[in-house]
């Protein structure tokens, strides 16, 4: 039985731009599946991480000057290009109500890699319906059935749904991921650690 990857995120963080980036070859090479989340990370964070938006106001300055340095090695190393947006932090309600707008067309994977790119390449504000129906457009999708399935109230319901989801077993932010069920891992930089269990569970 294949491994299955819970996989929780808001395409407003560079960091899980990068984890997105890297899970799915790691989850084909492991034959794991990926069930994609689509959340609000500002949910989340003004639940239980509201430590996040002190360090934003005072940030310690070599701190944040090395997190700078860190997330463009990252992006290097992955051959993508993060330039930060002119908008942060931006409101991404109807950029995951699309993600989950597409889970019903199989196409969220695809939507989110094309709003991570617009976001986090080219600086373009995601909170606009213009914007997110061009992304939509990119991933093979009709913009008009996923900005109107967007709009509707099961939804809204099923996005806010997922980010309690995530409160409730544990999670503090964005990327979060699970191995089949319980086995919990936060950051781009767990992925090593995601792909070593899943290799110990295949030899299981």
């Amino acid at each position: 039985m294949s491994a299955r990857i819970e996989f929780f995120f808001d395409v407003s963080s560079p960091w899980t731009w990068l984890a997105f980036d890297r899970i799915t070859p790691i989850a084909a090479v492991a034959g794991a599946e990926i069930d994609w989340k689509p959340i609000l990370v500002g949910g989340v964070f003004n639940a239980v991480n509201q430590a996040v938006y002190q360090q934003r106001a005072a940030p310690v300055p070599a701190k944040a000057a090395y997190a700078a340095k860190d997330l463009q090695d990252w992006a290097r190393f992955q051959g993508l290009e993060l330039r930060w947006p002119s908008i942060f932090p931006v409101r991404s309600v109807l950029a995951m109500r699309a993600c989950v707008a597409a889970l019903e067309d199989g196409g969220t994977a695809a939507l989110a890699r094309e709003l991570f790119a617009a976001y986090w390449s080219r600086g373009e504000d995601i909170s606009q319906a213009e914007v997110v129906g061009a992304c939509a457009l990119q991933a093979g999708l009709d913009p008009g059935a996923v900005l109107d399935r967007a709009a509707s109230e099961p939804v809204k319901a099923r996005l806010a749904d997922m980010t309690d989801e995530l409160i409730r077993r544990g999670g503090f932010g964005s990327p979060t991921l699970f191995i089949d069920g319980t086995d919990m891992y936060f950051g781009n930089d767990r992925m090593e650690l995601v792909e070593a269990a899943l290799c110990r569970g295949s030899a299981a």
